[in-house]
């Protein structure tokens, strides 16, 4: 693989005797890696139905290696959420998080969602995750994740960092920035990273990253943490900006990572990794907050809808067994709230808890959303189909299929894994999954 020579020249130096194994790592394939959705699914379910063994990586327990010639949107338990398709290292920044039940979380760049859904499985789904991309079309596939991998309690917002950092002032309690950088850790599988690289623009991004990052600052609450992760290499965008982001921050330290993978970077407390330690390449380094801050929020402004709660909890108790929460009805939408819900009026957000449902006249119609939310055991009427069966498949394309026995809303799980919905009647499923998501497997 031929690489920029001004990139080869840093690299020497930066790497001294180990730039031989570090330039052979390129001639070899990238690592590719899956990480396990404990909101939906156990270690032993996904064992069962992938057809190859799960060899788990050094950053984090959920994460494990995967064949290079596998196709995972070619698996239904991809499309169930069961996992989600991430180069291994990446998760190594949620390591260094260590998100807890019941925190909440602002993940602060956070499309395609890899982090996002990891914070979600370490949580519980419990608390609050705060997911932001700016770019608005990169929210909407970050939303879609989300839903996919069943995530609730969950806000998805499309805004520059300061109007978060106006906005959400001291209310988190873990903040992930994984920083827009120059990408050298994507090179072996993203060429196209490869012809964009220059010094100059190294520079531009680690300018933009420390940006980003005093505005990340500003949510933490005090005693807080706060991550800043990359997929570089160079030194301007990983010790660089957390030496300048120390300077002009007083009220956080550096943490030690307490972790057993990748090495130490270079004259500051983080971690650094490279082709050499199993994945492609990543930075992070952990701070805390250690002195009193501003606190800017306002609790949610909920208004209380009593015939929309009282058709939605009734829908709700007839498709679930466990126990409803907060119905808002926004326009012709219905949705459950998260459980925690700061102000969120003047920010551009896209979803704020998940999808219940349509409102039709004196009724609602379920949605696929709050079924994908759910753990087939709190369903009240399931479809078991294993994930070769050949009704699954026809399922995930939109078909109408046996469902023997059955009536009413019915969830359609996968090896006991939710993929989605349908209405039953007279020994047929009228297939509700959704036609933006239908494959041609």
């Amino acid at each position: 693989m031929e690489l920029p020579a001004a990139f080869e020249k840093r690299m020497q130096d930066m790497l001294g005797a180990e730039y031989t194994a570090f330039r052979a790592s390129y001639n070899e394939p990238h690592k590719r890696g899956i990480r396990l959705n404990t909101v939906k699914c156990t270690k032993e379910q996904l064992e069962r139905a992938l057809p190859f063994t799960l060899v788990q990586t050094p950053f984090s327990p959920l994460s494990f290696y995967a064949p290079t010639d596998t196709k995972m949107a070619a698996l239904p338990l991809y499309h169930a959420g069961a996992f989600y398709s991430q180069e291994p290292s990446a998760s190594s920044a949620v390591t260094l998080l260590a998100p807890e039940p019941g925190d909440k979380v602002l993940d602060l760049c956070a499309a395609p969602g890899g982090k996002s859904t990891q914070i979600a499985a370490l949580t519980g789904d419990t608390g609050l995750l705060w997911s932001n991309e700016v770019v608005r079309n990169r929210a909407a596939i970050l939303s879609s994740n989300l839903e996919r991998m069943g995530v609730r309690n969950t806000v998805v917002s499309s805004v520059y960092p300061e109007m978060l950092a106006e906005k959400l002032g001291g209310y988190f309690d873990k903040v992930l920035v994984d920083a827009p950088c120059s990408g050298e850790g994507m090179f072996r599988r993203d060429p196209v990273t490869v012809q964009e690289w220059s010094p100059e623009h190294v520079e531009t991004c680690a300018v933009r990253q420390l940006a980003i990052l005093s505005s990340a600052a500003q949510c933490v609450r005090e005693g807080g943490i706060l991550v800043y992760s990359t997929c570089t290499f160079s030194t301007e965008e990983n010790e660089g900006v957390v030496q300048k982001f120390l300077e002009s921050h007083p009220e956080f330290v550096l943490e030690k990572p307490n972790v057993t993978f990748g090495r130490p970077a270079y004259g500051v407390d983080a971690v650094r990794i490279f082709p050499m330690d199993g994945g492609e390449g990543h930075f992070a380094a952990r701070f805390r907050c250690v002195a009193p801050c501003e606190e800017r929020f306002a609790p949610f402004g909920f208004k209380p809808d009593r015939e929309t709660q009282a058709h939605a909890e009734e829908l709700y108790t007839s498709l679930f067994t466990d126990v409803p929460g907060r119905f808002q009805r926004v326009r012709d939408r219905v949705i459950l709230l998260p459980n925690e819900l700061p102000d969120i009026a003047g920010l551009s957000v896209l979803r704020a808890g998940v999808e219940f449902g349509e409102a039709k006249k004196n009724r609602i119609e379920p949605a696929h959303g709050i079924f994908m939310a759910s753990r087939a055991e709190n369903c009240r009427s399931v479809l078991h189909l294993t994930s070769n069966d050949p009704a699954l498949f026809a399922f995930l394309r939109g078909e109408e299929i046996p469902a023997e026995g059955l009536s009413g809303y019915t969830a359609v799980a996968a090896d006991g894994i939710v993929t989605g919905f349908g209405k039953a009647s007279n020994g047929v499923l009228k297939n509700r999954y959704p036609k933006g998501l239908r494959t041609h497997l």
